[in-house]
């Protein structure tokens, strides 16, 4: 069995850096992460983002535990949820919704496919 272990530190790497797909403001949204992939059907990783604003679906199962930032997600039909580090959420899949980015977040995350 292998452990991986995830230090909630800043000067943990993160392999790739990419502007959002769909922004809706400036400025541009660059999202950072670093994955395992499960061959049991999960992936774990360590996410970040830049503030901005922009669109995005969840398309698996995501448990997320938020370690650092500020933004809100607005789901869409729903209520804005505030997000502030040391909050965690539950989205089931395919969940649709506006990301508000106010000061760059870092989480932990679970994607269960």
């Amino acid at each position: 069995m292998n452990i991986t272990h995830f230090r909630n530190t800043p000067s943990v790497g993160l392999d790739e850096s990419n502007p959002v797909a769909v922004p809706l403001s400036e400025p541009v949204a660059v999202t950072s992460t670093t994955s395992v992939e499960r061959s049991d059907g999960v992936e774990t990783g360590i996410w970040e983002c830049t503030p901005g604003r922009w669109r995005r679906q969840i398309a698996q199962q995501e448990f997320c535990h938020f370690v650092a930032g500020r933004c809100t997600f607005t789901p869409d039909g729903g209520e804005p949820i505030e997000i502030r580090a040391g909050d965690a959420l539950m989205m089931p899949a395919n969940t649709l919704g506006i990301w508000d980015i106010q000061e760059t977040v870092r989480k932990t995350y679970v994607l269960i496919f």
